[in-house]
């Protein structure tokens, strides 16, 4: 395992070790601090952590199940390569499900919750005018987690929220694309009407428009 300083965990009332224990290794692995590679070993974790092996055990068994690391059963553990088509994989996935929470997010969203989601276009819109990419990638994530928050499905937020970790690093690898800037930001505007309008169905077209992906009708904006 790289050498990694790791302070070690104070227990907190009502919070599982397991749930710590993979917060910090995931934190690491997103920091670059575990590298693609970096051999992880369960006595030298719990050593430093200041844990047992079980916390640590159950940590990298949900790390593994989203891909963040590898096992090789009596061989090794540890950080794994990100697939090449990860970021685009991710942009697709994640541009999917944002459609359906579009869907049922603005029918369902409370007054402050649909105020927020407008704030979030309008701030969108103005990274977009900018031609300001790494804000546009921070606005489009912030507006997709509201969107998700909004429509008010425990089992949709859970899911989304225990697969943050690796849609993250998938987003790592982001170079902004050449776009026409007038043409992106007409759709973010057109999505500020559908979202004012709480018309979920036409917020989904436009998110595949900006995201350069068959519509759900079967159009292609490419």
């Amino acid at each position: 395992m790289a050498d990694t300083d790791f302070v070690p965990l104070t227990p907190r009332e009502g919070a599982a070790l397991g749930d710590d224990v993979y917060a910090v290794l995931g934190e690491a692995i997103l920091r670059g601090t575990l590298r693609p590679g970096d051999r992880l070993r369960d006595v030298e974790l719990a050593s430093r952590l200041g844990v047992s092996r079980t916390p640590v055990r159950e940590a990298l068994q949900r790390l593994e199940r989203l891909g963040l690391i590898e096992v090789a059963a009596n061989k090794y553990t540890r950080v794994s390569e990100p697939h090449p088509d990860a970021y685009a994989h991710t942009t697709e996935f994640m541009t999917y499900v944002a459609g359906d929470a579009a869907i049922l997010g603005l029918s369902r969203a409370t007054e402050e919750e649909h105020a927020d989601l407008v704030d979030a276009v309008d701030a969108l819109i103005d990274c977009s005018e900018r031609d300001d990419g790494l804000g546009i990638l921070g606005g489009t994530t912030a507006f997709y987690q509201l969107l998700i928050r909004a429509t008010a499905n425990r089992v949709f937020i859970t899911i989304m929220r225990e697969a943050g970790l690796a849609l993250q690093r998938n987003l790592q690898g982001w170079t902004q694309p050449e776009e026409d800037v007038e043409l992106r930001t007409a759709r973010y505007r057109r999505l500020r009407e559908a979202v004012v309008a709480r018309d979920g169905h036409a917020a989904e077209r436009i998110l595949m428009e900006l995201n350069h992906l068959p519509s759900p009708c079967g159009d292609d904006p490419r």
